[in-house]
């Protein structure tokens, strides 16, 4: 194996499952953008880096494909789905469809206590950002939107965002991370809040829409 096409994967120990901590360390690798869309990626070499059977690999592929971010290729391993511009745009459409409308009405000034239990997960967003923790950022920011949307009411609305959240990916982060740029769009959680908190809805609406395009927005940057 060539030296270039080595990626900077962990050991793993028996904390979690072995399957369960090496798709926590392939997704790490998809979102930083180490795994690269059309790539094919087989088992026994990702288990030689990992240090691990090739099972536990071959499962937790799997877990990524049912999640559509890998593809299985006959004999060779796994692909990294690639995502088409026109895909990008699809996704951002659904979700500002779906996102901006909802999270608006739930603007209210009776509900302060609600949005103020969100308020640690928008730090946590701000803090990963700030140190450059791409796969903590990644992870707080899932569960501020999936916390916030399930305020709505609405279970099956929330499983539609988080399977097109899956699907989106964030590539680009890294880019964004080396140019100082993350943490700007991290406080964007917390602008949000403070609209929610103070029932202003208008407000609400700019803030998810502009987020929203700005994760667009970092598609394009790493296209």
């Amino acid at each position: 194996m060539a030296a270039e096409d080595r990626l900077d994967l962990p050991m793993v120990g028996e904390r979690q499952s072995l399957r369960e901590q090496v798709a926590h360390a392939l997704r790490a690798a998809l979102i930083t953008g180490e795994m690269r869309p059309g790539v094919v990626y087989s088992a026994p070499v990702l288990a030689a880096q990992f240090g691990v059977s090739a099972t536990p690999v071959r499962e937790a592929m799997l877990d990524l494909a049912k999640e559509g971010l890998v593809e299985a290729v006959r004999n060779k391993g796994f692909r990294v789905t690639e995502l088409s511009e026109r895909d990008l745009d699809e996704l951002t459409e659904i979700r500002r469809l779906i996102e901006v409308p909802t999270v608006a009405r739930l603007a209210d000034t009776g509900r302060a206590a609600d949005f103020e239990r969100l308020r640690p997960v928008a730090e946590e967003i701000v803090a990963a950002a700030e140190q450059g923790d791409l796969l903590a950022y990644v992870d707080a920011d899932l569960r501020f939107h999936l916390e916030l949307l399930a305020l709505s009411g609405n279970a099956h609305l929330v499983e539609v965002v988080r399977d097109l959240r899956t699907r989106a990916r964030l590539y680009g982060l890294s880019q964004l991370s080396q140019r100082g740029t993350l943490a700007d769009s991290a406080r964007e959680h917390v602008e949000l809040l403070d609209a929610l908190k103070g029932g202003d809805v208008e407000a609400v609406r700019l803030i998810m829409s502009e987020h929203i395009q700005h994760v667009r927005g970092i598609w394009a940057s790493n296209a």
